[in-house]
């Protein structure tokens, strides 16, 4: 399977905290607190289901923020899904537009180490997803430079070059950082799903 980052929810209006406080319970984070919840939920007891049903609550979808068309939403979308749905030879696949497939970092593990590397492992907050994105374009910079491969900043198709080799490899470091960078720009963390 390997690593996806799929973008968060991010925090409606006024609702920060209290989103900040479910996501780090949500992700083991935070040992759940009875008092919070009785406060929050209005009750003594609750169960997972009802802590991310607040946190959907409370928060604004990637496809919000996208203003994207949605299957089941809306009537283009929905009849586009079903005729292109119908048309796959695998029916089996399913793949989103807007997650990162971030097994591709496995391929730069040695240029990350082991403490950046690991840390895409990790899901993240918007304040945290642009920390962690700038940081990898900080080493995407530097490795670049190393290579005379400033030019691929701003490439956004891979090169056509071998997975390993330092054209590919900076071009990973550099559309991670940019995917990360842009999602919390705009309010998103990343979940990272494995």
């Amino acid at each position: 399977m390997g690593l996806d980052w799929k973008p968060l929810n991010k925090p409606k209006k006024g609702m920060e905290n209290e989103f900040k406080n479910l996501f780090e319970i949500l992700d083991g984070r935070k040992k759940t607190k009875l008092s919070f919840f009785d406060k929050i939920l209005g009750k003594k007891s609750y169960n997972e289901t009802e802590v991310q049903n607040r946190f959907f609550e409370i928060s604004t979808t990637p496809y919000e923020t996208l203003n994207a068309p949605r299957v089941g939403f809306d009537t283009k979308a929905t009849e586009w899904a079903k005729q292109n749905f119908e048309n796959r030879t695998d029916k089996a696949l399913h793949d989103e537009a807007h997650v990162f497939r971030g097994k591709f970092l496995d391929d730069c593990e040695k240029i990350m180490g082991p403490e950046l590397y690991n840390e895409a492992y990790s899901s993240k907050l918007a304040e945290e997803a642009i920390d962690y994105g700038n940081r990898i374009l900080s080493l995407a910079n530097t490795y670049a430079k190393e290579n005379n491969l400033e030019h691929l900043r701003n490439v956004r198709n891979p090169p056509d070059a071998d997975e390993f080799s330092p054209e590919s490899l900076v071009h990973i470091l550099y559309s991670s950082a940019k995917w990360v960078k842009w999602w919390g720009e705009r309010g998103h963390g990343y979940e990272a799903y494995f």
